[in-house]
C-alpha cells in the first residue's frame, strides 16, 4: 500500500547539489530516457545546456508508466497528449548519439527536385515508347515531330491545371486531396464515379497492353531458344517494296491517340509532386519532366524510323511494337524481350491490385470483399487480356483508344472545366479564357471520335 502513495510523476530536484548527486549516480539511467539527449551528442546542436526539462521529466515519467501496462486492450494505449510532439523525437544510435527529426507537419516530403523529376520521368514512360515509330510512321515524319512537340506542350498545360486544381476550392483544408476528390467537390458524385471510370479504362488498357506484349516477349523468347537449340536459322522475309514515306498523312490521329497516353501522369501528379521538398518548384520540376519524357520519345521514334532499312523495305512495314521488326534470332532483341518480359511479369500484378483496390474499394467499401469477388474481377481481367491477344493482337490500336478515351476526361474536359469554373464563381473568366479552355474540350472530344472514324 505504501507504492500507491508515491506519484506517478518523478519530481524534480530544486536543489543544485542534490540534482548533481542525482545526475552522478544515475547516469546510466538518465542515457536511457527518451528526453535525455547529451548536448555533445546531439548532431546539429550548439546549445550546451542540459537538455531536459520539467515538461520532458514529467512526460517521460507518463511513458515509463504506460510502458508497464502491457495489454492489447485500447484503454490502455497511451493517449495523444502522452505521445511527445514532433519536434522532441529523437533518432538514437547504438553509440549513443542521437539525431531530431525534422517536423513534417507540412504534410510534404523531402525529395529534391532531381529526384521527383526522375520519378516524373521515370513514371510517365511505359509501353507507349514501343509504338512510337509506328504512330511517327502513321502521321508522317514531319507532322509527326509536330504533333509530337506540340502535344507535348498541351499535356503539359493540362497537367499544370490539374495540379492546381485543388487550389481553387476555396475554405476547406485540400491537402490531402487527390484529383477524384476535386472533381467530386465541382461535379458531385458523378464526378467522382466518371473519374473512377476513366482511370479504370486507364489501368484495364494498361493491363491488356502488358498481356500482349508478355504473350509476345515469351513467344520469340521461345522461338529463339529452340532455334538455337536445333542450330535452325531464321531466312529474314522482305515483308514489301513498294511505298513511301509521306511527310503529312491523314491517319495523324492515330499518333494523337498514342501521345495522349504516352505523356499521361494526370492521374497520380499531385500524389508524386505531394513529395517534392520545395513546393514553389513544383511547376519548374514538371516542366523539366516533361521536356526529358519528349526529349527521349523524339530520340526513339526519329531514330527507329530514320533508321529503317529504306529503300530495301518500305517504311509501311514498321509495326506497332518495333521490336516485332527484328527477327527472334536477333541476339539483342532477345536480350531486350527477356528483360522487358521479366519487367511487365512483375509490373502486371501490380495493376491488378490497382484495379482491385479502385474497383471494389468504390463498390463494396472493402479493398478484399471475399475471395469470389476477387476471383471473379482476376478471371475477367485476364480472359480479356487472352482474348485481345489472340484476335487483336495491336499494341499500337489498343494504346491510341485508351489513351484517347481516359484522356478525354483527365486531361482534356475536367481540368478545362474546373479552371473555368473557379474563374467563374470569382468574378474573373474572360472570353478568351472561356474560348481557349473550351477549345480543348473540342479537341479531346475529336480526338476520341478521329479514332474510330479513321
Amino acid at each position: 500500500m505504501a507504492d500507491d502513495t508515491k506519484p506517478l510523476l518523478t519530481p524534480v530536484a530544486e536543489d543544485k547539489l542534490t540534482h548533481l548527486e542525482q545526475t552522478k549516480g544515475k547516469q546510466e539511467s538518465n542515457s536511457r530516457r527518451p528526453f535525455y539527449v547529451p548536448p555533445r551528442n546531439l548532431h546539429g546542436n550548439i546549445d550546451q545546456q542540459e537538455q531536459v526539462t520539467q515538461e520532458a521529466s514529467a512526460m517521460n515519467s507518463r511513458i515509463q508508466y504506460y510502458s508497464k501496462l502491457t495489454t492489447t486492450h485500447k484503454t490502455l494505449v497511451p493517449p495523444d497528449h502522452v505521445i511527445p510532439a514532433e519536434e522532441e523525437i529523437y533518432v538514437y544510435s547504438p553509440l549513443g548519439s542521437a539525431l531530431q527529426l525534422e517536423s513534417s507537419t507540412d504534410g510534404f516530403g523531402k525529395n529534391p527536385s532531381i529526384v521527383t523529376i526522375f520519378s516524373i520521368w521515370n513514371t510517365m514512360m511505359g509501353t507507349s515508347i514501343l509504338s512510337l515509330p509506328w504512330a511517327l510512321k502513321e502521321a508522317g515524319f514531319t507532322l509527326g515531330i509536330i504533333l509530337l512537340i506540340l502535344m507535348n506542350l498541351l499535356m503539359l498545360y493540362c497537367c499544370y491545371r490539374v495540379l492546381k486544381s485543388r487550389h481553387t476550392v476555396a475554405h476547406i483544408d485540400t491537402s490531402n486531396w487527390e484529383f477524384p476528390e476535386v472533381c467530386k467537390y465541382y461535379f458531385g458524385s458523378f464526378g467522382q464515379w466518371s473519374s473512377l471510370l476513366f482511370s479504370l479504362i486507364s489501368l484495364f488498357g494498361a493491363m491488356i497492353v502488358y498481356w500482349v506484349l508478355m504473350s509476345n516477349f515469351l513467344f520469340n523468347t521461345g522461338k529463339f531458344i529452340y532455334n538455337y537449340v536445333h542450330n535452325i536459322t531464321e531466312v529474314g522475309h522482305v515483308l514489301s517494296t513498294n511505298g513511301s514515306s509521306k511527310e503529312f498523312r491523314l491517319s495523324f490521329p492515330h499518333m494523337t491517340g498514342v501521345l495522349a497516353l504516352a505523356f499521361f501522369i494526370h492521374n497520380c501528379v499531385i500524389t508524386l509532386l505531394k513529395n517534392n521538398q520545395h513546393q514553389e518548384n513544383n511547376v519548374r520540376d514538371l516542366s523539366i519532366a516533361y521536356l526529358l519524357v519528349g526529349l527521349t520519345y523524339m530520340y526513339v521514334a526519329v531514330m527507329t524510323f530514320a533508321a529503317f532499312p529504306s529503300p530495301a523495305l518500305s517504311k509501311e512495314c514498321i509495326e506497332p511494337n518495333f521490336l516485332d521488326n527484328l527477327p527472334s534470332s536477333d541476339i539483342m532483341a532477345f536480350v531486350s524481350r527477356v528483360f522487358l518480359l521479366f519487367q511487365m511479369t512483375t509490373v502486371y500484378p501490380l495493376l491488378g491490385y490497382l484495379i482491385r483496390v479502385q474497383l471494389l474499394g468504390q463498390l463494396f467499401g472493402k479493398v478484399y470483399p471475399s475471395f469470389l469477388h476477387v476471383f471473379i474481377l482476376n478471371v475477367v481481367v485476364v480472359c480479356s487480356g487472352v482474348l485481345v491477344a489472340k484476335f487483336y493482337p495491336n499494341i499500337g490500336g489498343i494504346i491510341r483508344y485508351s489513351g484517347a478515351t481516359c484522356g478525354l476526361a483527365f486531361v482534356f474536359v475536367y481540368p478545362s472545366l474546373i479552371h473555368m469554373m473557379s474563374l467563374h464563381r470569382r468574378g474573373q473568366l474572360s472570353w478568351p479564357s472561356a474560348i481557349f479552355h473550351s477549345s480543348l474540350i473540342v479537341l479531346g472530344v475529336a480526338n476520341l471520335i478521329a479514332q474510330f472514324v479513321i
